[in-house]
């Protein structure tokens, strides 16, 4: 696969709300950071699973619109539109590293 393919794999498991397919995306050491924190929010396949699962996948309005994607190499930043998360949709731009196993390595979320 490559980088954008993978990426839009992992969106399209993340609206249809599919645990596994999303999880299987991404590298079983994968870190998930929240600037301007510079350690990251989530570290590891098994700490990704258990937070989409309690925060995101059992919202049933759940949706990220793809707004605009740019893809440099092994990067690919996606500005995004999410509904379900909160009372009003919001954006937020995602920043994914992709290793050279195809996988997803590291992944920086901006939310406005």
């Amino acid at each position: 696969m490559t980088p954008e393919s993978i990426v839009q794999a992992q969106l399209d498991a993340y609206n249809a709300r599919d645990l596994a397919r999303f999880v299987a995306c991404f590298a079983p050491d994968v870190r998930v950071y929240r600037p301007p924190q510079a350690e990251p929010a989530l570290a590891g396949r098994e700490a990704l699973a258990a937070h989409y699962a309690a925060n995101r996948f059992n919202l049933p309005a759940l949706h990220a619109g793809l707004v605009n994607r740019m893809v440099l190499g092994r990067k690919v930043i996606d500005h995004e539109r999410i509904h379900g998360v909160r009372e009003a949709p919001f954006e937020a731009a995602a920043v994914y590293e992709v290793g050279t196993d195809g996988l997803i390595a590291a992944v920086w979320f901006y939310e406005a």
